[in-house]
Formats: structure tokens, C-alpha cells, sequence
């Protein structure tokens, strides 16, 4: 038996635990996988490398507009692929290195962790040799992998997920993208940009459908000028064909459709880890989902079980999990001071094309609640720097309170989506009316973000 002052699963936003509060603790850190988590292997960042380059891409193919000729001519992908991982693997070891051989009084478990007891682990290693480990303290902060839906001959043909697509030694002349959120709309939009004939399978009506319906519609109707979006798909099956191509076989609007293809590239969400850490044995609680339930403090249900990150909430953000393990790690240091989370304004952004980017709530949410509001769409057109952007399909969405005049959600969609909602963010956390965020501040002309003033100005 091993005895820790604390055992963290998990090397993501986990693995920020350690903060110097930590210096003359006895810890465990177990890891399944890849040292760094989701976001810096298989995620956000290397996604984003990837996404970067589509979008430079892209640009090349479409500068007509502007008056000048330029073209795309193609990738070499082993360099761009090399050149990303190259960048990621070296983070990931050093960090696995740094944790293992510099730091004395952290003991790193490579395998995967099973409750054995409230403050019992046993860790079954990867090369087959299981060992107990004990602490008064154990965060669970264990992520999330892919979800795979069941269709038939799936496994047959093989698929890729967001996990083994950007490794691929070549790319596939065409491919089909089974899902339509945000996975499906960055790492379709990376292959299409790059010369693959890509088409979305969608078993909704539109892409991106868990965004205000302005922006998810605006988003399909864009994807569908550049991609083939087949929408209210069901029944999807897939073959090896004879010739070696991939059949897929699917009801599309009620109607049979069979279109072929060279690769799959499986988009449909993620689950939660938990399941795989024998909760039971500690009596730890989960919702319906699977997912582990904590309370604002980062607390289970049980004395010394702490949890964070994509193992908690369907948020799937990596900003929201380290304001978790923020919170997590002062209160394990603060056990008479403890703080809480704040989750009420987590922004998100989906990096395709055209980026997304929105905080707070949607019109329909708002519609429901039956909360009295105004609402503002401001098009980057209509903006001198749309203007020298030659945009048509960019734009701001702002609902704001009837009564209150406080900004309820914000919705961009456009380049820069990302980056032009900080400022709204910020507003909205610290208490600003639109009246106040339009007026109490200079905004540069003729920049891009004259588009949120506009759109301020227009509540």
C-alpha cells in the first residue's frame, strides 16, 4: 500500500492542481494516456494549428473579391502534420518528465485508476502489475473520450475520430463527417479547406444547432455553399465496397441516399470517463449522463472526492475546467477559506469557417423564460472594415434585457468571432448595461470591433 496526502487521475487542467501550495506534499498523479489531457494532444491545440492553416488556405482560394489572384495549390500534409505534432509531442513528454524525474515528491502512476474505497485506488498498470495507493484527498479529473454511435459495419470498414485524424500519413481524396457540432464543423472545415471532398452527415435539421438559431442557420447555409450537408439523416449504415471505397448507405429526409467515400471521420460527442473508475466502491454519485456530480466548491458527495473538468459537465471546455481546478486547488490549500466556481458566463467558440463565438443565452432560451427583451443583428457589412473586407455573411447578435438593459447573450459569427466576444464577456461579467458599454468607452476606427459598438449602439 502506497499512502498519499493526495492522488490526482488525470494530467489536463488535473495536472494544474499543483501549485506551489503543494511543495511539501506527498502526491500521486495516476494517467491512462498522453500526459497534458484532451486539449493539448487530440484537442484545442493541435486542432487549432491545423484550423490556422485551412483558413489561410481558404483565403487563397477566394481573393477575386478583393481584385487580386491568388490560388491554392495544395498541402504537403506529413510536413504540416509534422510540424504541429512536432511542436505538442515535446510539451507532452517534457511534461510527463518534469512531473516524474524533477519533482521528488510527486509519483507518477502510468495506468488506468479504479475505486477501491472512498480514499482507495487501485491503479491497474500498463504493463499488467496493479498497485494500491491511498489518500485523504483524490481529484478526479479524468476527461472524457469519444463517443462512437452504433452503426452497422462501422468497425468493418474502420473510422477515424478527433483523436487519430490528425495523425494520418495521407489525405483521403474524399470523406464523410458523421456529426454536425463543433468537432465536425473545425476538423470538416481543416479537410475541406485542404482539398478534401468532404460531406456531413447531420441527424438535425441544421448544423451547429445548440447555437441561436440565426447563427446556426447562417452557419449551414455557409458550410452548404462549400460542403455537401445532408441533413435529417437516419439509418446510416456502411460496406467495404469491392472496389475498396467505403459505401454509405442512409435515409435522408425520408428518402434512401447512398453516396461513397475513401474515409470516416466520427463527430458525435463525447462521454464522460467516469464510468471507467468504478464510482461505486466510494459511493461517488453521477447524474443520468454519467457525469460526476460536485458542488460549487469542486466537492462529490464524498468526504475527500473532488472532481473537475469534461468528467463533470457537458461543457467540454477547457477554460471552464481550469477555473475548476483553480478553484479545486485553493480549496484543497483553503479548507476554512474556500471559494466557489462560477460558471454562469462560460463563452465557447467553434474555430471552422466562419468562426462562432457566443456567451450567455440564445432567443429561444429567452422566448421560454419569458423574459422581456430587445435584440440587435449587426452585419460586419455594414462597417467600414467590413467593407474593405467585402464580408456578406458576418454578424453580431445582441439580446439584451427590455427593462434592466443588461446584455443576455451574445452571439458573433464571422472572422474573429472569438476574439470580438471577449469584450462583451467582460461587460456582461462585471455588471455593464449595453448603454454603458456602447458610450463609457472609446472604440478605434475603423477596426472590426466597431461591429459590437454598432451593434450596442443599435439596443
Amino acid at each position: 500500500m502506497n499512502d498519499f496526502d493526495l492522488i490526482i487521475i488525470g494530467t489536463g487542467s488535473g495536472n494544474s492542481i499543483l501549485t506551489p501550495d503543494f511543495d511539501d506534499a506527498n502526491v500521486a498523479i495516476v494517467e491512462k494516456g498522453v500526459f497534458g489531457g484532451t486539449c493539448l494532444n487530440v484537442g484545442c491545440i493541435p486542432s487549432k494549428m491545423f484550423v490556422y492553416t485551412a483558413d489561410v488556405a481558404l483565403q487563397a482560394t477566394d481573393s477575386s473579391k478583393y481584385g487580386i489572384t491568388t490560388s491554392y495549390s495544395g498541402v504537403d500534409w506529413p510536413a504540416l502534420r509534422d510540424r504541429v505534432f512536432g511542436r505538442i509531442d515535446p510539451i507532452a513528454a517534457g511534461g510527463e518528465r518534469y512531473r516524474t524525474d524533477e519533482q521528488e515528491h510527486v509519483t507518477v502512476f502510468k495506468g488506468e485508476a479504479s475505486f477501491r474505497g472512498p480514499n482507495e485506488l487501485s491503479v491497474l498498470a500498463n504493463d499488467g502489475t496493479t498497485t494500491s495507493i491511498t489518500a485523504p484527498n483524490i481529484v478526479v479529473a479524468a476527461g472524457a473520450r469519444v463517443s462512437i454511435p452504433p452503426i452497422p459495419g462501422l468497425d468493418d470498414v474502420g473510422y477515424y475520430t478527433s483523436d487519430t485524424v490528425m495523425r494520418v500519413d495521407e489525405l483521403p481524396s474524399r470523406m464523410v463527417v458523421v456529426g454536425a457540432g463543433y468537432i465536425a464543423s473545425e476538423l470538416g472545415h481543416v479537410f475541406s479547406s485542404l482539398g478534401v471532398d468532404v460531406t456531413f452527415l447531420n441527424r438535425s435539421a441544421k448544423m451547429l444547432r445548440n447555437e441561436d438559431d440565426d447563427i446556426s442557420d447562417r452557419f449551414t447555409e455557409v458550410s452548404a455553399r462549400r460542403n455537401t450537408v445532408l441533413a435529417n439523416v437516419s439509418d446510416v449504415s456502411v460496406a467495404r465496397s469491392d472496389s475498396g471505397t467505403i459505401t454509405v448507405d442512409m435515409t435522408v429526409d425520408g428518402a434512401t441516399h447512398s453516396l461513397e467515400t475513401d474515409a470516416i471521420l466520427i463527430t458525435t460527442g463525447r462521454t464522460p470517463n467516469g464510468d471507467r473508475l468504478n464510482l461505486d466502491a466510494a459511493g461517488i454519485a453521477s447524474d443520468d449522463a454519467g457525469y460526476i456530480i460536485t458542488d460549487d466548491h469542486g466537492r462529490t458527495n464524498v468526504d475527500g472526492v473532488w472532481a473537475l473538468g469534461d468528467v463533470t459537465t457537458a461543457l467540454q471546455l477547457k477554460h471552464s475546467a481550469n477555473h475548476e481546478a483553480r478553484v479545486v486547488a485553493h480549496n484543497l490549500a483553503n479548507p476554512d477559506d474556500m471559494i466557489s466556481r462560477d460558471l454562469s458566463l462560460v463563452p465557447h467558440a467553434v474555430f471552422g469557417n466562419p468562426q462562432v463565438a457566443a456567451v450567455g443565452l440564445t432567443e429561444r432560451d429567452v422566448k421560454a423564460a419569458g423574459t422581456p427583451y430587445v435584440v440587435k443583428i449587426q452585419n460586419y457589412g455594414d462597417t467600414a472594415y467590413g467593407w474593405a473586407m467585402e464580408d456578406t455573411d458576418s454578424f453580431v447578435k445582441l439580446i439584451a434585457h427590455a427593462e434592466t438593459r443588461l446584455l443576455l447573450g451574445a452571439h458573433i459569427i464571422g472572422p474573429q468571432a472569438s476574439t470580438l466576444i471577449q469584450q462583451l464577456i467582460q461587460g456582461m461579467r462585471f455588471g455593464q448595461t449595453v448603454d454603458e458599454m456602447a458610450r463609457d468607452q472609446m472604440y478605434i476606427h475603423p477596426a472590426l470591433s466597431e461591429v459590437v459598438e454598432n451593434a450596442l449602439l443599435g439596443l
